[in-house]
């Protein structure tokens, strides 16, 4: 069997596990944690509402328990689910009065709700086997903390290498526009610069079909942009063309890739996202451990 032939080969929830098993094993532990917020139901009725907004299926709850509905957090949900970008500072205000100190920890709850459905859905189109399929937690963790277990994924994401540098960096630049990040639009990577990176393909990103880009990136931001926008309805024909210019491997690595970086929508919700520069870009890049580092300098 070829590597290729891993397309039909695994299920969604294999590949994952084949290809990325440590981001595999903190998902299973995000979607596990369902931490209390306002009522004991909030979390699990933001998860229902995430998934029939992206028609997608709902990550699994444990059984609601009838508590009141509350309506400010349930719609800042859908609107973060929508498009972040349209939040201002009377909805967090909203958001802040109704939650209080637990406002950050539905926030990181949310975003859990938000995509991690969105991951699953990529993963479940690319690879076609239906057996095994994603987990249900057998336990549930209603007492923790979302972001360090979220911060523990983003760095498992990181580490996984198989990908190329200026691929990754025009999925990442694309979904910042799209989600309108302010420091995340400022940023690029300093490996992908030394690697052909530049301003002239980082500027078709925005238009990227009607651009002259390469076949390989065009199949990559058709996915990012189906999966931001529509998740659940892919083109089939954008599901071939990944097939046809990645591997198995890389293909994994592209979706989650998508998943770290919308992590951003925490910070564009919560009006926290400013850039670290005032004026220009500011170079940064991933170390092998999934560390990452700033304010470095331009490559020469």
């Amino acid at each position: 069997m070829t590597e290729h032939d891993d397309w039909a080969r695994y299920s969604g929830a294999a590949a994952l596990r084949r290809f990325a098993p440590d981001v595999a094993s903190t998902t299973d532990r995000l979607v596990a944690l369902v931490p209390t917020v306002g009522d004991d139901s909030l979390v699990a009725r933001t998860r229902d509402l995430c998934a029939r907004t992206l028609s997608l299926p709902s990550l699994p709850s444990p059984a609601p328990s009838g508590g009141a509905t509350i309506g400010v957090p349930l719609e800042f949900a859908e609107q973060f689910t929508v498009d972040v970008s349209m939040i201002d500072d009377t909805a967090r205000g909203a958001l802040s009065t109704a939650l209080g100190r637990e406002t950050g920890r539905f926030v990181q709850s949310l975003y859990v709700a938000d995509w991690v459905p969105r991951m699953r859905s990529g993963l479940d189109a690319l690879f076609t086997a239906s057996e095994p399929g994603w987990i249900v937690p057998d336990e549930w963790d209603t007492t923790g903390e979302p972001w360090p277990l979220i911060q523990r994924t983003l760095v498992e994401v990181a580490r996984v290498r198989e990908l190329d540098p200026v691929t990754t960096e025009v999925v990442r630049l694309y979904q910042a526009r799209q989600h309108n990040c302010r420091l995340c639009k400022s940023l690029r990577n300093r490996t992908a610069m030394l690697a052909g990176g530049d301003e002239a393909i980082y500027d078709a990103v925005d238009d990227y079909a009607a651009s002259d880009l390469s076949p390989r990136h065009k199949a990559a931001l058709a996915l990012t942009d189906a999966l931001v926008w529509q998740p659940g309805h892919l083109d089939p024909v954008v599901v071939a063309d990944v097939r046809a210019h990645f591997s198995p491997a890389e293909a994994v690595e592209m979706v989650i890739d998508m998943m770290r970086n919308a992590c951003n929508k925490i910070a564009v919700s919560t009006g926290t996202d400013g850039a670290n520069v005032t004026d220009g870009i500011e170079v940064y890049d991933v170390n092998p451990d999934g560390s990452v580092d700033f304010g470095l300098a331009l490559p020469h």
